[in-house]
């Protein structure tokens, strides 16, 4: 179980099938033939989700769900896929976010660099649920919490502003009037109200009240976001992980190594631990103890991108320049 991870991590590492793991793990190869999976999640029968971009460029990204109880390792290029095309013409953006309700199963997907969150419905066509945004980023910019809701980071700031299918609402112009470069944070129930929600009408939970307080910066730069609970985690730039309290107050939690983190994810352990996966630059993942505690879960990965734990504890992780998805499991179990 990788609940119990902290306790070899602290042990010397070993390089495993190109990935760089403490000793005391292996890895396994689960899935090739993916072309640039970028995302992953796991949906309400226990499947991965694997969300990748298309060599052609032709379709805003195809979808694969992956049983990985089976023999391993599975080749995904004979296995069905759903193509995802574009959602209208000429508006041509690729996919870069991902997050499955655990409950229904239904499928949120953001824009990479756009303004749009869609839900994958059963006739698999996007339905815009959230429109309206400044700049979503890729990985994870939005999740789904132990409630349902969707929570999901954007930007105001005036060069952002530019990208907005909507002018800000007057009720946020503070923003860019004061020079905020810093994100909104939302956090919606998308079974309430008619879709899709205008982001200009939501009111964001950060900041809290259209403040901040006079004695703290602003959160400049975050650029990730994972939520099971009440109480969301973000992650900066800078590598700064913050609980979001109900208060509207980000609480520091841990710092990881110095670095540039962009193109993140973000994953909760079933022991309320915080996996980071640090992007293609980082190119390593850091498990976050309750405390506060950072130790390194793999490195020389190749572009990892998304990651997720099963309900064992075994971490999933999408290499993208590989076109494969990977498995981080204790070495003594079977």
């Amino acid at each position: 179980m990788l609940a119990g991870l902290g306790c070899v991590l602290a042990t010397g590492s070993r390089v495993a099938l190109g990935a760089d793991v403490p000793e005391g793990l292996r890895v396994e190869i689960v899935v090739t033939g993916i072309p640039r999976p970028i995302q992953l999640a796991l949906d309400d029968q226990g499947r991965l989700v694997a969300l990748g971009q298309r060599w052609r460029g032709d379709a805003a990204g195809e979808l694969y769900r992956i049983d990985p109880r089976g023999p391993l390792p599975m080749d995904a290029a004979k296995r069905p896929r759903v193509v995802i095309p574009f959602a209208s013409e000429p508006r041509k953006m690729a996919l870069g976010s991902l997050a499955v309700d655990p409950q229904s199963g239904d499928l949120y997907l953001g824009e990479e660099n756009g303004n749009r969150i869609y839900r994958l419905g059963a006739d698999q066509r996007l339905q815009p649920t959230v429109v309206g945004l400044n700049h979503l980023l890729g990985g994870s910019s939005l999740a789904l919490d132990g409630h349902g809701r969707l929570v999901f980071l954007d930007y105001a700031s005036p060069e952002t502003q530019r990208r907005s299918e909507t002018p800000l609402s007057s009720s946020l112009s503070w923003l860019t009037a004061e020079g905020y470069r810093g994100p909104e944070v939302f956090r919606i129930d998308p079974d309430e109200g008619p879709l899709p929600r205008r982001a200009d009408l939501l009111v964001p939970i950060l900041p809290r009240g259209g403040t901040l307080p006079i004695d703290r910066e602003p959160p400049w730069r975050l650029i990730g976001v994972t939520a099971t609970g009440d109480d969301p985690v973000v992650l900066s730039a800078v590598g700064e992980v913050f609980r979001l309290a109900s208060d509207g107050v980000l609480r520091p939690i841990a710092r990881l190594p110095a670095g540039h983190y962009h193109r993140t994810n973000l994953a909760m352990g079933p022991d309320g631990s915080v996996y980071v996966c640090g992007g293609f630059q980082s190119r390593q993942i850091f498990r976050i103890s309750r405390a506060g505690d950072v130790t390194t879960v793999a490195s020389e990965l190749s572009d990892p991108g998304g990651i997720v734990l099963d309900r064992d504890g075994a971490l999933y992780v999408a290499e993208t320049a590989l076109h494969r998805i990977i498995r981080i499991v204790p070495a003594g179990r079977r």
